[in-house]
């Protein structure tokens, strides 16, 4: 069985001795090579299936470290805002930890199951009108005014809980991919995947997608009413936005946009075609390379080889994939009738 991701890259992360581990087994998520994508774009293309975590989306690498810690201080509470996956993972790891966990959602703004996630977990759900952003400056003042831990990408150890996921393309593949393609939200995880890269000294370049109802990075200001079908980055202005710019303009790549119909297409594409099903963020990643391609840097030959970040399971909006699928096929219970529903 795989060592909890904690004491796996314990070396590498700034916890305490007397740090107990609060883990459900994340990390070592599968690396799956996309035979079918690498031929339309021209590289060998793998997908990092982030999904496969505990609570199924990659919040569970930074969750773990930062209830860890949060544990370890004596904390007895934790609190998040969230469009969906950082309250599932926050509720699940509280439980864990057996502490108190609360959560702020957008009303109306979350995929039905990452909110089941959260109330089955036992978390304090609390709908907001209004959207992430404006929860997010919402629990940062109630972690200022009360012993609450805010278990949000601005704390550091879930960063440092995220590099890991580099860690592991580097010592799967033997080396660092020549280019990573991720979704951007709330920019902690390029920055975290930068980090990671950064301390095994390599320098993938970086090619970040954002929904373009909700860019900030690519027009260059906040958005102030954010909207795409990927609700998980469905956010207006970034918590790590200066350091998600450092980390492309570094990498010597870039951050653009993809439409929702180009993102529901990849997402659609990717189960239909590799066998891998992702929610419709993580899709923003393939989106990218679809209809933006592999851009040649400057000083540097095109990428051969490319990983695609799917940040979170399918699963997560069941509601997005029966609108995106075919419908079901009712027939009556008579072999003859089978016969032809199966076989057309």
């Amino acid at each position: 069985m795989p060592q909890p991701m904690i004491e796996r890259y314990r070396d590498t992360l700034p916890l305490e001795p007397g740090d107990p581990v609060v883990s459900l087994n994340e990390g070592s998520t599968p690396l799956v090579e996309a035979p079918v994508l690498s031929e339309r774009v021209g590289a060998r293309v793998w997908l990092k299936v982030e999904g496969a975590n505990p609570t199924g989306s990659f919040k569970d690498r930074g969750m773990t470290v930062a209830v860890s810690r949060a544990k370890g201080r004596g904390a007895e509470a934790v609190i998040c805002a969230s469009t969906g996956n950082t309250a599932a993972s926050a509720a699940a790891y509280a439980v864990r930890a057996g502490m108190t966990g609360a959560v702020i959602v957008p009303e109306g703004k979350i995929a039905i199951g990452k909110l089941a996630q959260a109330l089955i977990h036992g978390a304090r759900v609390i709908a907001l009108e209004g959207n992430f952003d404006d929860a997010l400056v919402l629990v940062r003042e109630l972690s200022e005014r009360h012993p609450i831990e805010l278990v949000n990408s601005v704390n550091p150890y879930r960063i440092e809980g995220q590099k890991t996921a580099a860690f592991e393309l580097i010592d799967e593949l033997g080396e660092a991919p020549d280019a990573l393609a991720i979704p951007v939200g709330n920019a902690g995880n390029v920055t975290a995947y930068w980090r990671g890269f950064q301390e095994r000294e390599t320098a993938p370049v970086l090619y970040g997608f954002q929904a373009a109802g909700a860019a900030p990075l690519v027009i260059g200001e906040p958005v102030a009413n954010p909207e795409t079908v990927a609700s998980a980055i469905r956010i207006g202005s970034p918590a790590r936005w200066e350091e998600a710019m450092n980390a492309f303009n570094t990498s010597r790549g870039r951050v653009a946009a993809v439409t929702d119909e180009q993102i529901l297409d990849a997402y659609h594409w990717l189960a239909s075609n590799e066998g891998v099903f992702c929610e419709p963020a993580s899709a923003a990643s393939v989106a990218g390379i679809l209809n933006h391609g592999l851009p040649v840097v400057e000083g540097m030959e095109t990428p051969e080889t490319v990983v695609c970040v799917l940040t979170g399971h399918g699963l997560k909006d069941p509601d997005t994939a029966l609108g995106k699928a075919p419908p079901v096929i009712s027939c009556a219970n008579e072999i003859t009738v089978v016969e032809r529903a199966v076989f057309g």
